[in-house]
């Protein structure tokens, strides 16, 4: 048996590399999940500081969702995941969902 040689093409090819796909993470509002535990999960899940997580939280209870950020789909279904969990620990009916961006 003869060992395999491989030719080197002239021609240079060149590989795009394409993004990953993005996904929204929505918080869903509901009549029974309190404000403050809203603020926590925005700033322990999703790494907000307390003024932004306010102000998304606010954005839920007024305008009946809000966007909390947008992420690879591993990343987005990971914390919707951490969100339900927290959730139904502590009782309350909060819910996330994934869109695409």
């Amino acid at each position: 048996m003869e060992p395999r040689v491989r030719e080197k093409s002239s021609s240079k090819t060149t590989e795009k590399l394409k993004e990953p796909e993005q996904f929204k993470v929505i918080l869903l509002n509901d009549d029974y999940t309190s404000m403050d535990f809203v603020v926590e999960i925005l700033m322990t899940i999703f790494h907000k500081s307390e003024s932004d997580a306010a102000k998304i939280m606010l954005d839920v209870h007024k305008k009946g969702k809000g966007l909390v950020g947008i992420y690879t789909w591993d990343i987005a279904a990971t914390k919707v995941e951490q969100v339900h969990a927290a959730a139904r620990a502590n009782e309350f009916p909060l819910c996330c969902v994934v869109e695409p961006a």
